[in-house]
């Protein structure tokens, strides 16, 4: 849907947030040695940016990673598993040994070749019992390393103590790049289509093309990544023609930058940015708030104003594009304010007073969402208080331990993403959700190699996590991203932004 026109007010603060984005231009050294760079403009970021290619946490660290790192699998545009460092998978019958044939010709960006002996390593690190990937830290003790081996210099198998059917969909995700043996996050190597030249943490990063990559070569030279904590200066250096691609363009102006000579780039997602209530902590303890706090909600009218049209109606529940997916089948979940008022006087909660804490870091529609979420929550008498965090508090000591609050998740297929975010061992469990029961349907759906079996149990967790859970999924968002006129070669992608981040298919006109 087209975007309304820039009021008055918006040019004024567009133009304030100009001379952020100049600024950071203007830190940007003129390459000497490429005849054309690629700069992207990435949402959140701050001092503890990363390149680890397994614990990105904000959308820059993402850019970063993608653009360095591959996994053995990957997410096609429509977010189908195919083939990527590995060219097949196979396991046994109770998938307790998972074998990897690896494609051959792929060399890191120093030259060496790709090796099983170097996949052994990658997941080692990645299934570090004391500090595993998110993803993996459900298997991560059942991995037996001793046993798991090289079997060649292109096979590398994978041995677990008790069987585990998901792997391959663990292992496609972009947090499991795989890294040479002797890999140092001092100078990060890869496969990926860049390799890397700097990081100043909160400001900016730079990769140069590998020209021995073994998929579609870069189009540019360079790439660099700017991290842009203000909207305002985000969209105005876009326009500006100081950067050619940003994530997360406030869904408004879809229509306006348009208008200005830049483009939209509109992907379907299973993405989400969730209101987080930590059930082990009051007043969320008692699931009646919870679920007086998920009536509360209006959802299409923060579809409508947060998004600005620009998403799905969400019911409570991740992973739209799993077959296995629940949340269409139930009853929609509507605002019903009667019904919340009620829940929080049986609750003793009448008059309600809580903190939200959010930040622009959560991308678009985070903010916007929690400050229509005040509105909302005072027809029911609830009083919400909104704290907006910049990106390095909010992702800071006390990330994970706010008691109401916001985040953002990529699409996911329900299993990998219940392991990151909804078991006690979870890497990034807002809510400290810890239900004995949905984790004994979780351990056992994973372990099934049985599809029919595996989505009597996937949807059995869906319904506790409905009815019990601690997260607000109001919405799937659309993302929106922007590009300049010089760019060309995005397409939509359902997993990422800005085509997932594959920054190699981007081509500039005249370079």
């Amino acid at each position: 849907m087209a975007g309304k026109a820039i009021s008055r007010r918006e040019v004024l603060r567009l133009g304030a947030g100009l001379s952020a984005g100049a600024a950071l231009a203007a830190c940007s050294p003129a390459p000497d040695s490429v005849t054309s760079e690629l700069i992207h403009g990435a949402t959140g970021g701050g001092l503890k940016d990363t390149v680890d290619p397994h614990f990105p946490v904000t959308m820059p660290d993402i850019a970063r990673v993608r653009s360095l790192f591959e996994p053995l699998l990957r997410f096609t545009p429509d977010y189908r598993i195919e083939p990527c460092l590995a060219e097949s998978v196979e396991h046994n019958a109770d998938a307790t040994r998972w074998t990897f044939h690896l494609r051959e010709g792929v060399t890191f960006h120093d030259g060496r070749p790709l090796t099983a002996t170097d996949v052994k390593a990658s997941l080692e690190r990645m299934g570090d019992p004391k500090n595993p990937t998110a993803l993996l830290s459900d298997v991560a003790p059942l991995i037996d390393f001793p046993a798991s081996r090289a079997v060649d210099p292109h096979t590398y198998q994978l041995v677990l103590k008790q069987p585990y059917g998901i792997m391959d969909q663990l292992l496609a995700a972009y947090t499991m790049g795989i890294v040479p043996q002797d890999f140092d996050l001092a100078h990060p190597i890869g496969t990926g289509p860049f390799r890397y030249e700097s990081l100043v943490p909160g400001q900016r990063s730079r990769f140069l093309r590998h020209d021995g990559y073994w998929d579609r070569k870069a189009g540019v030279d360079s790439l660099v990544v700017i991290d842009f904590t203000d909207d305002a200066a985000k969209v105005s250096a876009l326009l500006a023609g100081q950067v050619h691609t940003i994530d997360n363009l406030p869904a408004y102006l879809a229509g306006a930058i348009e208008r200005q000579g830049a483009h939209t780039l509109v992907s379907e997602t299973g993405g989400w940015v969730p209101f987080t209530m930590r059930v082990d902590a009051k007043p969320f303890s008692d699931n009646r708030v919870r679920q007086a706090m998920r009536l509360i909600v209006d959802r299409q009218q923060l579809i409508d104003q947060a998004l600005s049209g620009f998403g799905r109606l969400g019911n409570d529940l991740y992973g739209p594009f799993d077959p296995d997916y629940l949340g269409g089948a139930l009853p929609q979940r509507q605002q019903d304010v009667a019904q919340a008022r009620h829940l929080l006087k049986a609750a003793g909660h009448e008059g309600l007073q809580v903190e939200l804490v959010t930040s622009t870091a959560v991308g678009t529609g985070g903010v916007e969402s929690a400050n229509l979420l005040v509105q909302q929550a005072a027809k029911a008498g609830v009083q919400v208080r909104v704290t907006k965090a910049d990106a390095n508090t909010f992702y800071g000591e006390r990330y994970l331990s706010w008691v109401f609050a916001q985040d953002f998740w990529s699409t996911r297929l329900y299993l990998p993403q219940a392991i990151a975010c909804a078991l006690k061992t979870s890497a990034y469990n807002e809510t400290h959700f810890d239900h004995p029961r949905f984790t004994e349907l979780i351990t056992a759906a994973r372990r099934t190699t049985d599809p029919g079996r595996r989505r009597t149990l996937v949807q059995d967790a869906q319904r506790i996590e409905h009815e019990e859970g601690g997260l607000i999924i109001w919405a799937f968002a659309n993302q929106v991203d922007g590009y300049s006129h010089q760019v060309s070669g995005l397409q939509p992608a359902r997993e990422q932004p800005v085509s997932a981040y594959r920054f190699n298919t981007i081509t500039l006109k005249g370079s």
